[in-house]
């Protein structure tokens, strides 16, 4: 039996949702069910994420006059359904030429308030900027922006770059006699977010003292993923509720109307390196279901790169849908094609074997008359990559499986992959880690198993790509142990070479890996888009131009 709401103070349902950007009525429907499942639960309020009709973020759909006038009619069928118990929706509002983020309170059938977003993020993967204006802090007849009243109580209603400014909305809100603030919220994943963003959220609600809200998108779109971890904070800072991280969630709480929480359930977080993984799950489970698709196909070099991109489309979309492919030249070891094999078995996914030396027999029989007198170099190993590249494409065609490209942020960093080889596919698992971090993953998932999953040979070996008699990668590049701090400085942290070397780092190979980075921006610019872990990845958050003059130090 639902236990009856609080006379003086609110039940409120906090609505976790995996949106699709665009899909106006299935994310209507997913709104619909979370709503009935809050009005059973006796709850006097909803809240949904941030633009919940239309996805965040729709980016350039907004330029879109029809998107639009869709966003608002899917609003208010979804409003005409409400009852006394009100929701809190995300949506797109045009007045005249101008085109806001806001959030509905919908009860009793209409829209009876609408609150615009003041604050606009402007870096990194957001573009606010681009396609709205601000709301107002004030209203028309004087009163606080985002006040309304629920069940006789005063909320303040906020959209997730508000809460972030101490001096922002909620302040006023609050000094407007809110002790519930309600904050809808599209924010993205990277390592260590969530710590941040409850520290921040303690904060504020202690300097306002007030409850809050706060209600966060889940899944992925495209390169972002949002991890949800949804969470009510007390006024004494303390967190009184969470919802599940990556998974869509739901959950009522009743906070009085001084702002006092009665504490529920609390979902623990995992351990960063556990977020990291499940972030890669979700990204490619969402991507590739999201986009059409069921199944993936992966070439499985016996290497640890795509032993990790395989364990994670195993959990994401199950092992048969998980298609892997050997293709050995006469370069391959047996110990990789047996590491491949064991992989295989240890995942229970489908594996193949397609020797690709036939035709890279044959591209060096019809290049010979051209490249007469000239030694073999990096044109035959790049080669023997693009023939692995159209074999997967070649099955992808055939099959309708998507290709997951097994290229890591060290590698796509310093151009060590080859274009129209093994970058080619659809969606780069581990585009945004780097590979002492991969190793980690690896290690991590065979602790988590109980048993080997990864082969160890697999994780000691070192790493080659096999494309010419005993090659290994640190005869092109600096040990990864080495070579990554000195990207997180360079691509993460934009520091300059000098400032680099000035850490500790020798001058040297900091000027090379420098270089290497910079003149290989027009190849990562090609690759196929990646999940997001970090607070810089290539793709949205890195916009070097290609045609670049400009090198720090090197001017």
């Amino acid at each position: 039996m639902t236990a009856p709401a609080p006379e003086m103070g609110l039940r409120v349902a906090l609505s976790q949702l995996n949106p699709v950007v665009g899909d106006l009525r299935g994310n209507i429907g997913l709104m619909t069910a979370d709503y009935e499942r809050a009005v059973q639960a006796g709850a006097q309020v909803v809240v949904f994420p941030e633009l919940s009709v239309t996805g965040y973020p729709p980016e350039d759909l907004l330029l879109k006059g029809s998107f639009i006038a869709d966003n608002r009619r899917a609003l208010e069928d979804f409003a005409a359904t409400t009852g006394e118990c009100a929701a809190v929706v995300g949506f797109v509002l045009q007045e005249n030429a101008q085109l806001f983020n806001a959030a509905a309170v919908c009860i009793n059938g209409a829209v009876r308030d609408v609150y615009c977003k003041q604050l606009l993020p402007n870096y990194s993967v957001f573009d606010e900027e681009r396609y709205f204006e601000p709301g107002v802090a004030t209203n028309s007849d004087g009163t606080v922006a985002g006040i309304t009243t629920l069940n006789g109580v005063t909320v303040g209603v906020s959209i997730c770059e508000d809460i972030w400014f101490a001096d922002g909305p909620v302040k006023a809100q609050a000094a407007a006699g809110a002790r519930v603030l309600l904050n809808l919220n599209g924010s993205p994943f990277h390592q260590g977010k969530h710590t941040e963003r409850e520290e921040m959220l303690a904060q504020r609600a202690r300097e306002t003292g007030s409850a809050i809200v706060y209600v966060n998108q889940v899944g992925g779109q495209d390169e972002l993923v949002f991890e949800g971890s949804s969470v009510v904070v007390a006024p004494n800072g303390s967190v009184a509720s969470r919802l599940k991280s990556f998974d869509s969630d739901f959950a009522v709480i009743d906070i009085a109307a001084d702002g006092t929480v009665a504490v529920v359930d609390i979902v623990p977080f995992e351990t960063d390196l556990d977020r990291v993984y499940a972030a890669l799950v979700v990204g490619t489970r969402d991507y590739v279901r999201k986009n059409g698709f069921s199944s993936v196909v992966i070439g499985l070099s016996g290497g640890i790169d795509s032993s990790i991109v395989a364990a994670v489309a195993v959990d994401a979309l199950g092992a048969d849908n998980v298609y892997g492919i050997a293709m050995p030249s006469r370069y391959s070891s047996q110990g990789s094609l047996d590491d491949a094999d064991r992989l295989a078995k240890a995942l229970g996914i489908d594996h193949r074997v397609i020797s690709i030396e036939p035709a890279f027999t044959a591209y060096l029989e019809m290049l010979s008359p051209s490249f007469e007198g000239r030694d073999p170099d990096l044109t035959e190993e790049n080669l023997q990559s693009r023939c692995r590249g159209m074999t997967l494409m070649a099955m992808s065609n055939k099959f309708g499986w998507m290709v997951l490209t097994t290229g890591n942020k060290s590698e796509m960093a310093v151009g060590y992959f080859t274009i129209y080889g093994d970058s080619a596919g659809g969606y780069a698992v581990i585009k945004d880690v780097f590979k002492t971090q991969v190793f980690d993953l690896c290690r991590r998932i065979n602790e988590r198993a109980g048993r080997e999953i990864i082969p160890e040979t697999v994780i000691i070996k070192p790493p080659s790509a096999e494309l010419r008699p005993d090659q290994r990668d640190d005869q092109s590049l600096p040990p990864y142990e080495e070579l990554d701090p000195i990207l997180r400085h360079y691509v993460d942290n934009d520091l300059s070479v000098s400032e680099i070397v000035k850490l500790g780092f020798n001058e040297a190979v900091v000027a090379r890996i420098a270089r290497l980075v910079d003149v290989n921006e027009y190849k990562r610019r090609q690759c196929a888009p990646g999940v997001r872990v970090s607070t810089k990845a290539f793709g949205k958050d890195r916009r070097v131009p290609i045609t670049n003059g400009y090198r720090a130090d090197r001017a």
